[in-house]
C-alpha cells in the first residue's frame, strides 16, 4: 500500500530534481533511493497521520472559532447580516435604501442571523464542551471553569436571540438528530437562561486555569475577568426584563452588581489584528470591499452637533466641503455631501465590542432610578458611562469634562425624565454597537426616532422568523407565530412592555 501524500512530495522532489543542472549520476542515486524508500517499508500506516492540519479539532480552537463568529456578527456592516445600524438611524445609504427602509426579506437577513447563531457559535461551543467533557487531562478546576465560560457564552448567544426573535428553539436545539425542534416559550428561556448565568458563575475559580491565551482573545486565560463578565451579563439580562418582571430584575442585577465591571479595563473586547483575515469586519466591509455609500445619519449627527459632541469627529469624518452633515434616513443622499464613518471606525485592528463598561454604567444609572439596590448614585454612573464613552473613542478627560458640564448633558438639568437623559445619552455612546443600540431603543422608547422614508413596515421590534423555519419546520413555526401575537417585525417581545 502506498501513502499518496509521501508519493506526491516525493515526485515533486523528483521532478525538480530531475529538471535541476545536477549531475546525471546524482539523479539516478536519487531516483534509487526513493524506489528503495518505497519498496522496503513495510508498514508506512504512520505517515497518514496528518502533520499540518489536525484530524480532530481541539476544543479551545473551537471555543475561539464560536467567540469570533460570534464578534463578527456582531461588528459587520454586511446588508446581509446586520443591518442595525440604519435601524438605530446612525447609518444613512447614499443609493440602495432596501434594508434601510426595513426590507429584511429580500436577502433573508433573518436566516443569516439565526443559522449564524445556532450553526457556527452554539453548535461550536457545544463541541468544544463535549471534548472537554471527555477530556481524560484536564485537571478537575480548569475542566470546570472552561465548560463554566462555555455556558456563559452559550448564555449570552441564547438571550441575543430571544430579544431578536421572541420564542426560539432551546431545549431540542443543537441536537443534530432532530430536524424539526419545537420552539420555547422565551420567558421560560430567559428564566432559564438567568440560572443557567448564576450557576456558572459560582462554578468559576480564579485558582485553577481556563482557557490558554491563545485559545482565550477575549481574556487571555483570566477567570477572574471572565466572572466579571459573567455578573455584568447578568445584570444586562436582568435590566432587559425590568418593565416586565422587576422582582426578578432586581433579584439579578443586586446579586451581579458587586462582581460586575469596574472600570473599562474589564471589558469584553475581540482582539483583531491589523492583516487580513484576521481583521475586524468593518475593514473588510469598508476599506477592503471598498463601500463608500454608508453614510452618517442625520438623526444622530444633528445631535452630535447640537451638543457640541467631542465624539463627533471620532464618530464620522467631514464632507467634501469640510462640514459635519447627516444624511437622510431612507433616502437617497449625495457622497459628497455627507459624512462617512470615520476611519478610526474601519481600522483594521480595531477591537469587537462584546460587552463594555460604558454599558453596565447606563443599567446601573437605570437601576438607581428603578430603586434597586446597587452602588453609587444614577448620576455618577451616568457621568462615569458618558466619560468612559468619550475616552474609548480616544477623547480626553478635558473633553468630557466640558462636554458633562454642558446644562443639556448634565443629569441635573439635562431635558426630560431619567429614561429621556439616559436613553438619548446611550443612543449616542452605543455607536457601532449596533445590535445593542437597537435593544435600548426598544427597551427604553427614547429617543424618539421617526421611520425612516419609505418604510415597509412600523419599527422593527423583532426580526420574522427565517424562511427555511417556515419551509422545514413549518408546524413548529406556526405554533411560535401565533403564540407570539404574530411572525410580524411590529409584534412586540414580552419583555418589551412600553
Amino acid at each position: 500500500m502506498r501513502n499518496e501524500n509521501l508519493y506526491a512530495e516525493f515526485h515533486v522532489a523528483y521532478k525538480n530534481l530531475k529538471n535541476s543542472h545536477m549531475k546525471k549520476g546524482l539523479y539516478y542515486i536519487s531516483v534509487s533511493l526513493g524506489l528503495l524508500f518505497f519498496s522496503c517499508t513495510k508498514d508506512i500506516s504512520s505517515y497518514n497521520k496528518e502533520t499540518k492540519r489536525a484530524a480532530d479539532v481541539p476544543a479551545g480552537t473551537l471555543f475561539s472559532n464560536a467567540t469570533r463568529n460570534l464578534s463578527d456578527n456582531l461588528c459587520s456592516a454586511s446588508v446581509n447580516l446586520n443591518p442595525f445600524r440604519f435601524i438605530v438611524k446612525h447609518w444613512a445609504m447614499a443609493t440602495y435604501q432596501d434594508e434601510v427602509q426595513y426590507d429584511f426579506s429580500t436577502r433573508n437577513i433573518p436566516q443569516s442571523w439565526w443559522g449564524g447563531a445556532y450553526r457556527d457559535i452554539l453548535n461550536d461551543f457545544k463541541e468544544s464542551a463535549r471534548i472537554i467533557n471527555e477530556d481524560k487531562t484536564l485537571q478537575a478546576g480548569e475542566k470546570a471553569n472552561q465548560l463554566a465560560i462555555i455556558d456563559i457564552m452559550q448564555v449570552y448567544v441564547f438571550s441575543n436571540l430571544v430579544t431578536t426573535f421572541g420564542d426560539i428553539p432551546y431545549t431540542q436545539a443543537l441536537d443534530a438528530g432532530n430536524v424539526n425542534p419545537v420552539y420555547d416559550d422565551a420567558k421560560t428561556v430567559y428564566t432559564d437562561l438567568l440560572s443557567r448565568l448564576a450557576s456558572s458563575i459560582s462554578k468559576l475559580d480564579a485558582g485553577s486555569k481556563g482557557f490558554s491565551v491563545a485559545e482565550d482573545i477575549v481574556y487571555k486565560g483570566s477567570i477572574a475577568n471572565w466572572k466579571k463578565f459573567a455578573n455584568t451579563l447578568r445584570v444586562k439580562l436582568g435590566m432587559i426584563i425590568a418593565d416586565s418582571d422587576p422582582g426578578t430584575a432586581k433579584t439579578n442585577v443586586e446579586a451581579a452588581d458587586a462582581g460586575a465591571f469596574g472600570s473599562s479595563a474589564d471589558d469584553a473586547n475581540f482582539a483583531y489584528l491589523s492583516s487580513t483575515p484576521n481583521t475586524n469586519p468593518l475593514y473588510a466591509d469598508i476599506v477592503l470591499g471598498g463601500r463608500g455609500d454608508y453614510l452618517a445619519a442625520k438623526d444622530l449627527m444633528d445631535q452630535l452637533i447640537a451638543l457640541d459632541d467631542p465624539r463627533k469627529p471620532l464618530y464620522f469624518g467631514k464632507n467634501n466641503d469640510g462640514n459635519y452633515v447627516g444624511g437622510i434616513v431612507g433616502a437617497v443622499n449625495t457622497l459628497a455631501a455627507t459624512s462617512k464613518p470615520s476611519s478610526k471606525v474601519s481600522e483594521a485592528s480595531a477591537p469587537g465590542i462584546i460587552l463594555d463598561y460604558v454599558e453596565l454604567e447606563f443599567y446601573r444609572a437605570e437601576a438607581k432610578e428603578r430603586g434597586f439596590n446597587v452602588s453609587g448614585t444614577a448620576a455618577d454612573h451616568y457621568k462615569n458611562a458618558i466619560k468612559s464613552s468619550i475616552i474609548s473613542w480616544g477623547g480626553t478627560d478635558a473633553d468630557a469634562t466640558t462636554y458633562l458640564a454642558k446644562s443639556s448633558v448634565d443629569y441635573a438639568t439635562a431635558a426630560g425624565d431619567w429614561k429621556t437623559k439616559i436613553g438619548l445619552q446611550k443612543w449616542i455612546a452605543l455607536y457601532n454597537r449596533p445590535m445593542d443600540g437597537w435593544l435600548e431603543l426598544r427597551r427604553l422608547d427614547k429617543p424618539v426616532l421617526s421611520l425612516p422614508v419609505g418604510a415597509r413596515s412600523g419599527f422593527p421590534n423583532r426580526y420574522q422568523y427565517p424562511n427555511n423555519e417556515q419551509q422545514l419546520n413549518g408546524k413548529n413555526y406556526t405554533a411560535a407565530a401565533s403564540k407570539i401575537g404574530g411572525d410580524e417585525v411590529e409584534t412586540k417581545l414580552f419583555w418589551d412592555k412600553n
